[in-house]
């Protein structure tokens, strides 16, 4: 049995459940210590408070399942009899009142069969708890990120070297893309977003292949690599062939947002406090009009994932937190800019895991 389980059997205590239930998905690899798919096909995973695991498994997915160091029992079922018998037997093999489910990722029929199962399960969200348990990164999940990361960045110096006035968005995410897998990326962290111009105002807009970058365009690139399973999420903006007044004083004004939030970070301090010092910069700016995003996220397993660097979320943040600091400003119709690291909370203070530089850039001229 993974040693993981231990956390979620503390969890399941704390909550006052019988069990919790995973699914494919980042939490269900980290208990497991592999990944699964699972498409139209129900896949659970049972951690009781007390007693050995159980799961629901495609019966198709048996060979893989055999990698896993499991001791629990297993109810497989094939497509062409269906999945509930499955459920029955599990819940004639483990009966439950409670259960804890990831909120945010399972999916409703899934929890439909449960309850088909045991009409008088109670099911409750407990996402927020069970994964938080990823928010504090161990020494292999920083090792893991910062290769997505360092990977990332050299992807993207190679990507800059060959910017030209008169490229489309689209070939430019094109060679991006093409240059994260050459750098040894395992996969994308999500869909890269190269956008430019008016578009680069558009704080999730996607690349044309019919606008062609001219002088004075901001460009702004966020995008990662995954590597070992761990995530990169890096935003740069550059401009092309120059840059005017008021494109350099935006640029200016996101980057003291930035620094502003790294020295405000160390252990203990909450996610309102970092994103109050970023946005209060933004808004003491000419610029204030054109806020648009909270300073950022926590990032791991998942792009976003816990803790959330906004005002009004009091949640104090450990060392071993990584968040992304990236705040922006959108000036519609006309440019956004975006700088974006990836950092670690220590005791003293913090870490930036991204070193890709951050003073203003002129590309293409």
């Amino acid at each position: 049995m993974t040693a993981s389980f231990a956390e979620y059997r503390e969890l399941a205590k704390s909550l006052g459940v019988d069990a919790l239930a995973l699914v494919p998905g980042p939490n269900f690899t980290r208990a497991l210590g592999q990944g699964f798919m699972s498409h139209e096909r129900p896949f659970v995973l049972v951690i009781p408070a007390q007693g050995a695991p159980a799961a629901i498994v495609p019966n198709l997915e048996l060979g893989s399942w055999g990698l896993v160091d499991f001791d629990g029992a297993v109810f497989d079922w094939r497509d062409q009899h269906g999945y509930q018998a499955a459920f029955a037997a599990l819940a004639s093999h483990m009966p439950m009142t409670r259960l804890a489910v990831e909120g945010q990722v399972m999916r409703v029929f899934v929890h439909h069969a449960l309850k088909q199962a045991s009409p008088e399960l109670e099911i409750i969200d407990a996402e927020k708890q069970i994964s938080g348990l990823r928010m504090i990164k161990s020494e292999a999940d920083i090792a893991a990120m910062q290769k997505a990361i360092a990977l990332s960045e050299r992807a993207l110096h190679r990507v800059l070297a060959t910017v030209e006035i008169g490229q489309s968005e689209k070939e430019i995410e094109s060679r991006l893309i093409q240059a994260l897998f050459a750098e040894g990326a395992d996969d994308l962290a999500f869909s890269p977003i190269v956008v430019a111009g008016d578009n680069s105002a558009r704080v999730h807009g996607h690349a044309r292949a019919d606008y062609f970058i001219q002088s004075g365009d901001a460009l702004l690139f966020d995008f990662g690599a995954r590597k070992d399973g761990f995530c990169a999420d890096i935003t740069r903006t550059v401009f092309v062939g120059e840059v005017s007044d008021e494109g350099r004083a935006v640029y200016e004004t996101v980057l003291a947002a930035n620094m502003a939030g790294l020295a405000a970070t160390r252990a203990g301090v909450s996610a309102h406090q970092i994103d109050d010092v970023v946005t209060g910069v933004l808004e003491t700016s000419a610029f204030a009009a054109h806020i648009e995003t909270k300073t950022g996220h926590g990032l791991g397993r998942d792009v976003h994932e816990a803790p959330y660097i906004m005002r009004g979320n009091p949640q104090l943040l450990p060392a071993g937190t990584v968040y992304t600091n990236e705040p922006g400003l959108y000036l519609s119709g006309k440019f956004g800019v975006r700088i974006e690291d990836d950092v670690l909370i220590t005791e003293e203070g913090c870490q930036v895991l991204t070193q890709f530089p951050k003073e203003l850039t002129i590309v293409g001229a």
